[in-house]
Formats: structure tokens, sequence, C-alpha cells
């Protein structure tokens, strides 16, 4: 795998900072709201599904949110041209982003805050920044999809309800999340990574692995846990027919 190796200047700026504290800042107030739902006798491993869904929920519906309003309505216009550069038709001459050949959608293209918010994840990869077709398809999904599906398990786990019902939504949504960030990152890595800038410890290793990342443990952590539960409630259903079995013989 091929990965973009020429040197970037990594700069931290007001908006760095500032990024960088909205996400953990998500972090806190979901932490917080576990503390104020959730009942006292909640064991420690579905206050961590609690906080961790509704971290999840928060960062679909605000940051991604936001992504796919940049992606949407900003823009600016430019002379149409066939062989005008245009981020949707890199595969495919004449292909354009909602059909409009003289504009070109996007984060970079704004001003606002949530813009400049994506306009520093693009540093890591370029395709934040402007209107990737694929991304902004699972973004889709991610926002009006999994977004609610993660409020609903914290829901079911506010109300106590930790049964069959609460083990197969997670990992209906655990399956997902993986699946997405897989067909986020696949078409970068059979390409060589073009749009990927590997060049310094921030964008590497923060942007690109630590966040992502956080989206592989733990979706993989859930179905760990779903599978144990699921099991768990099949073998005592399974022994509980065994018994009746046996009595009625």
């Amino acid at each position: 795998m091929e990965t973009q190796s020429s040197p970037s200047t990594l700069i931290i700026d007001r908006t760095t900072v500032l990024s960088l504290f909205a996400a953990l800042s998500v972090l806190t107030t979901a932490y917080a709201a576990s503390l104020r739902v959730l009942h006292v006798s909640t064991t420690t491993k579905l206050r961590i599904l609690f906080i961790w869904h509704l971290f999840d929920s928060l960062i679909h519906f605000i940051f991604e949110g936001s992504f796919l309003y940049n992606c949407f309505f900003t823009y600016i216009s430019v002379p149409h041209s066939s062989d005008y550069p245009h981020p949707a038709s890199s595969t495919s001459s004449g292909v354009y982003f909602m059909g409009y050949a003289d504009r070109l959608y996007g984060s970079q293209y704004g001003k606002s805050p949530t813009a400049k918010l994506w306009q520093e994840y693009a540093k890591a990869d370029k395709r934040w920044g402007g209107a990737d077709l694929t991304v902004i398809s699972l973004e889709l999904l991610t926002v009006f999809a999994a977004g609610p599906l993660a409020v609903y398990i914290c829901e079911l786990i506010r109300r106590r309800d930790s049964g069959g019902k609460l083990w197969f939504w997670t990992s209906v949504l655990a399956t997902g999340e993986l699946y997405g960030g897989f067909m986020t990152f696949a078409p970068e890595w059979l390409s060589g990574s073009p749009n990927l800038d590997t060049s310094n410890f921030m964008y590497l290793w923060v942007y690109l692995v630590f966040f992502n990342m956080l989206w592989v443990w733990f979706p993989f952590w859930v179905l760990y846990e779903a599978y144990n539960n699921i099991s768990l409630a099949f073998a005592r259903a399974s022994g509980a027919i065994g018994v009746v079995t046996k009595k009625n013989a």
C-alpha cells in the first residue's frame, strides 16, 4: 500500500485546537449524560455501552451531519468546461455532483465554523474537503440511519432493557460501522492512498488512525459482548426446553 510521502507542514492553530476540543466535549457530554440518566445499579459494561453509543450518535449528528450540510449547500461557481477538474469526475467524464457542472461543493469552499472543522480534517484526508461521492453516500446512511439507531440503543439501556433486543440492535449497528469504515478507506488503499497525508504525527496517528480506529475497536468489542450474551441466551433457552421435554416424556 502506498501513501502520500511528501512532507507537509503541521500548523497547530486555533482551528486545530477547537476541533480537538469539540470532539472531547462530545465525549464529556456523553459521560455526563450517563451519570444523569442511568440507574445507579447499571453495570460498568452497560454504562460504557451507553457512553459509546451516545458519543457515536452525537458525532454522527453534529460532526458528520455538518459534513453533509457543507457537501449539499456550500459551493463555489466555476466556469463550465469539459476539462475543468471536478471532484466527482475523476473516473468518468461528465459526472458532476448534484448534476451541476458549474459548481464545486464541499467544506473547503466555506467559511463557517463547521466548514473550518472539516477543512482541518481534510489536511489528513482531502476527500472530506470536497464532495467525494463514496464518502457522501456512506455519510447519508451514517447520519440518517446509524445516528438514530445509536440513540435507540441508549434508550434501551436507560430503560434497563438489556435483553435480546439490545444485543441484536447493537450487533446491527456495530456491523454497519465496521462496513462503513472499510468502504471509506478501501478505495484509498486500492489506489495507493492519493488523498491521505501521512507525513506527520498529527495527521497520521491522531486524525487518521486514532479517530478512525475508535470505530473499529468499539464495534468489535460490541460484537464480542453481543455474541456472548446471545449465545448464553440460546444456551439457557435450550436447557429450559430440554427440561420441559423430559417432564413431558
